[in-house]
Order: C-alpha cells, then structure tokens, then sequence
C-alpha cells in the first residue's frame, strides 16, 4: 500500500485484486468547513449535507475524465427537507439545501430518511464530458440513511453488489469533519461482470462486505487518522492496491464573468425585465449563498 496519503481533503481509490473489489474512500475537512460555513443550516441539516457531499465525492472520483461531473439530486415531499443537491467536478465539490424550518423542529434528533424527506426519490447523474453521454439513475428516498439509498442505486442501476458507508461530526472547535467508504465486487473485472442477482452469494463478495462493514463512523470522521490505516485496519488480511489520491476543495462555478455571460444570452428586452428599479440585475446563488448584482448597461 502507498504511503503518507493526505488526511484531509482527499478521495483514494484502491482495490483488492485477488477479491475482485475495488473502492473509494473520502475524507473531508477544510473544504467542508468552506461549503457548511456560508450557510448556517441546523445541525441535522449539516449532517445531511456533509454526508450527501462525501457521496457526491465517492462517487464522482471514480470519474475517468477531469471535466466530467457527477450530481447528486433530493426531491421530496411531505418532509423538512424539500431539496438537497450536491455535486462533484474536477475535485471540487458543493451543495445546498432548501428546508423548512417549522418542520425540521418537529423531528427526531437523529431522523430517518422519512421524516428528512416524507416522499422522495434521489437522482444520481453522470456527465461524461469528453463523450457527451449523460446518464441518471433514479430511487426513492427510502431506509435509514442516505448510504441506504445510495446501496439501493447501486443495486437497482448499476447491479453491482456495493457496499457504502457515511459519517460526519462537528469538532468542539467547531471544525467538520466528514468520511466515507466504498466497496463494489467485480467479480468478472470492469468489462465482464457478472449481474448482481447472480453473484450476491460470492464467497469473494462476503469476504470483503463483512470486512468492510465493521468500519466505524469514528474511523470514517477521525482527522487525525490516516486513510492507509483503515484500510490496513479493515483488509489487512488481502493485499490492497491504493491509487493516487484526488485533492478535494470547496469550488462554486459561479463568478460575476459567467453570470454576465449567462444573462448576456438573453434578449435586451427580457435583461431589462430582470432589472431592478436602479438598473440592477440580482442573480443568487444557492450554492454559496452569495448574491451578484450586475448593472443592466454594463452587459
């Protein structure tokens, strides 16, 4: 296994050939910090959020191409929360929720997926940037945690046996701090799987799910604990090849030069619509909750 892999910050891919598996593991902290400070959400809501953005950066990382872009997508009905998205390009990462505050107070501390969302589904997207291709899968917002629903997606879309593991926790200095692990079998390689239906009782698959699952949210969310040692912790047994480790930041595609150039595409008579009574167009981003105010002459 590679050594002095960063802490923080950080997504690492490795496999476990003579298993056929192969995972990811994500540890987050400045960069979360960035993305949960602009926004003052409750606690629950954090967590919420943390968790849904260590998905996004799971998943994302596996992306071959730098400019392809993975998203993460809640819509629900009859819950506090009424949209959460998240998303992952190039390393960078971000994401927002949209809640009701009334109630989000009349829910339990450590809520189910229910009582987060009532009806929801959860749309996972890949943008293949070089090819052009777009593909989406779509579950309900269903189970005990976002990992749930996520393992759903996994089995339903991709039919592959996976395993995946998510935690956060604010430190009394206030910092966050949040981890995740996950776990497929390939039991054929990349190009020959087997369906999942088929392969679920693989002596090879139970192997690595029961070595897997014994992770705990301390390890996944500890800032002190190098990545290497979960992995020795939880396969040491096996050889693990680990791969180069992906930098994660906060990253928000929203400046006042695309803004201009987004609003520019629009009529003048529909940019002077836009504007307010001094001359002003308001754009606000919900992923950085800032607010761009550009004058309708300067465009």
């Amino acid at each position: 296994m590679a050594s002095e892999i960063q802490i923080l910050d950080t997504a690492v891919g490795f496999a476990i050939p003579e298993r056929h598996a192969r995972g990811r593991i994500v540890r987050l902290g400045p960069a979360l910090d960035a993305v949960l400070g602009a926004h003052g959400y409750p606690p629950v809501v954090e967590k919420l959020l943390a968790e849904a953005i260590v998905l996004a950066a799971l998943l994302g990382s596996t992306l071959k191409h730098e400019e392809g872009q993975l998203t993460l997508q809640a819509q629900a009905e009859g819950g506090a929360i009424e949209l959460m998205v998240a998303d992952y390009r190039n390393g960078e990462v971000r994401g927002y929720i949209r809640h009701d505050p009334e109630r989000l107070a009349e829910i339990p501390a450590d809520p189910s997926l229910f009582a987060l969302f009532g009806r929801g589904y959860l749309a996972i997207t890949f943008d293949q940037a070089v090819t052009g291709e777009r593909y989406q899968g779509i579950v309900p917002l269903e189970g005990g945690s976002l990992a749930e629903a996520a393992e759903a997606y996994f089995g339903q879309s991709e039919q592959l046996p996976s395993l995946v593991r998510l935690a956060s926790r604010r430190l009394p200095d206030g910092r966050h701090v949040a981890g995740g692990l996950l776990v497929q079998h390939l039991p054929e390689g990349e190009e020959g799987r087997d369906r999942i239906h088929a392969r679920l009782d693989h002596p090879e698959w139970e192997h690595v799910q029961a070595l897997a699952q014994t992770v705990t949210a301390d390890e996944l969310a500890d800032p002190d604990l190098p990545i290497e040692t979960i992995l020795w912790r939880l396969f040491n047994e096996d050889e693990v090849r680990t791969y180069p480790g992906v930098a994660l930041a906060r990253g928000c595609r929203c400046d006042p030069a695309h803004i201009r150039t987004v609003i520019g595409r629009f009529a003048p008579d529909e940019r002077a619509e836009m504007a307010d009574e001094g001359g002003e167009i308001h754009v606000d981003c919900e992923f950085c909750a800032r607010r761009f105010s550009l004058a309708l002459d300067s465009i």
